[in-house]
């Protein structure tokens, strides 16, 4: 059975979800919208399709302590920095964002598990929204993702003045157990009418055909590799925004109090990403490039089920400085040469 709860009445129901969780949400500051703590003081902007970084770092932050040390003479005191303990609600997310959680589980929730992703997950309830209002740079549809039935805990659907709620977990329900009840077809038009955008947008359709597993040298070696990276400023701005890149380092800081350890989003992209005492591994831009459209299109499907790390959220589309971006290498790349 479905929820509903008048648009007006929502600033009072995120205050009563605050009150005793910790509420994410997408909010204004500085003209821009990213996933952030909820206040009463906050401004809500739940009209932005999409936040200028994803929702990934509620679970993957782009900063986070891992251990500090003390030392004292010849003595070294280890503090393993703390799990998270406390539960929270991430509201707002987006259907792309959130099929990206599926994928980042299976990095770090893999053996061996991840200790502060597992936890964030655990403590996590994801509040989804739909896509009322899906944009030209969006192709999600090619990766199996509904912009009108988003996953999550709980998945919502917004109109001109109610908020609608289905839930799918136990945590979904407890967060709407007092709202009152409706019936599931008072969404069907708006799903209908978000489908109908979803599959006129000119993203929608892209050939994906010669990016399978079992295409991995053939696609490796495509000499048209120089030409993509070309324009390629190895600025990292794909993989800053991007909801499904894991790449992290691991560095300290010496606080004058001790050495922090810390691990910091990277990018395989950056020049000096993996840099050893004998240099790179990658030492070229082109290097550098395939790798990252190579891992998203054809190594990580190759080892996880044919599922590509790419969820079409198009921020990078919106971003690059060079309109370089994975779309670009999908449809120079996608269709076999012998096809």
């Amino acid at each position: 059975m479905m929820k509903k709860l008048p648009l007006e009445q929502l600033p009072a129901f995120l205050k009563g979800i605050s009150e005793t969780k910790t509420l994410v949400a997408p909010v204004e500051k500085g003209g821009q919208v990213n996933f952030d703590l909820w206040t009463e003081d906050s401004t809500l902007r739940l009209d932005v399709l999409k936040t200028v970084k994803s929702a990934k770092g509620a679970f993957f932050p782009q900063v986070e302590d891992i251990v500090h040390f003390q030392m004292q003479g010849k003595n070294i005191d280890i503090h393993p920095a703390e799990v998270l303990t406390e539960d929270f609600v991430l509201f707002g997310v987006r259907a792309c964002d959130a099929r990206s959680f599926e994928l980042l589980d299976r990095v770090f929730l893999s053996d061996p598990t991840d200790p502060f992703y597992a936890a964030r997950r655990a403590h996590g309830t994801v509040v989804t929204l739909a896509c009322n209002r899906p944009e030209e740079t969006c192709f999600c549809t090619n990766f199996g993702i509904d912009g009108a039935d988003p996953a999550g805990d709980l998945s919502a659907w917004m109109t001109e003045d109610t908020l609608y709620f289905q839930a799918n977990t136990e945590k979904g329900a407890a967060l709407v157990a007092g709202l009152a009840d409706c019936d599931d077809g008072e969404i069907t038009e708006t799903q209908n009418s978000i489908r109908e955008i979803l599959n006129k947008l000119p993203l929608s359709n892209l050939n994906l055909t010669g990016f399978e597993g079992d295409h991995l040298k053939e696609r490796f070696d495509d000499p048209r590799w120089e030409e993509l990276s070309r324009g390629c400023l190895g600025c990292g701005t794909c993989t800053f925004v991007c909801p499904t890149c894991q790449c992290y380092d691991v560095k300290d800081f010496d606080s004058g109090n001790g050495i922090r350890r810390f691990r910091c989003w990277d990018s395989c992209m950056f020049s000096d990403f993996t840099l050893m005492a004998h240099g790179t591994n990658r030492p070229t831009q082109k290097e550098r490039f395939r790798q990252r459209f190579m891992h998203k299109l054809v190594y990580f499907p190759s080892n996880n089920d044919g599922i590509y790390s790419c969820v079409g959220c198009g921020r990078c589309l919106e971003k690059c400085p060079q309109s370089n971006h994975i779309v670009n290498v999908i449809k120079t790349l996608g269709v076999k040469e012998d096809a």
